[in-house]
C-alpha cells in the first residue's frame, strides 16, 4: 500500500511563501473540504474538514503564483506527522498533507 491522499477544497487563506536557502521554497496553507449526507431521519448534516498542506520546490512556485484565499484547487500528495516544542516547552503534533502535484480547478 502506498500513502496517498487526494483532496479537493477551496484554499483557507492565503499561501504563506518562505524563501529557503539555495532558493528552494516552501509554501504552507489550508484548504477545507465540504461534505453533505442526510441522516436515516432524515436531518441534513454539513460537515467541514480543515486541512494543512504544504507544497515545496516547483510546486510551491506553482501555489506564490496562482493559488489564492478561496481557490478551488485539487491536491495530491502523502500524509504526514510531525512534532515540535512550542515557546512554552510544550509538545504540539502536527498532521499535515505534503502536495506533489495540485490542479486548478475553480473559476479563474
Amino acid at each position: 500500500m502506498r500513502n496517498k491522499v487526494q483532496l479537493i477544497g477551496n484554499v483557507g487563506q492565503e499561501p504563506e511563501i518562505k524563501n529557503l536557502e539555495k532558493g528552494k521554497k516552501v509554501a504552507n496553507f489550508t484548504i477545507a473540504t465540504h461534505e453533505v449526507y442526510y441522516r436515516e431521519n432524515g436531518d441534513k448534516v454539513e460537515q467541514t474538514e480543515w486541512h494543512k498542506v504544504t507544497a515545496w520546490g516547483k510546486t510551491a512556485e506553482i501555489v506564490e503564483k496562482f493559488v489564492t484565499k478561496g481557490k478551488e484547487i485539487a491536491i495530491e500528495g502523502k500524509l504526514t506527522h510531525r512534532s515540535y516544542d512550542d515557546k512554552d516547552g510544550n509538545k504540539r503534533y502536527v498532521t499535515e498533507i505534503v502536495a506533489n502535484e495540485l490542479l486548478l480547478i475553480g473559476a479563474k
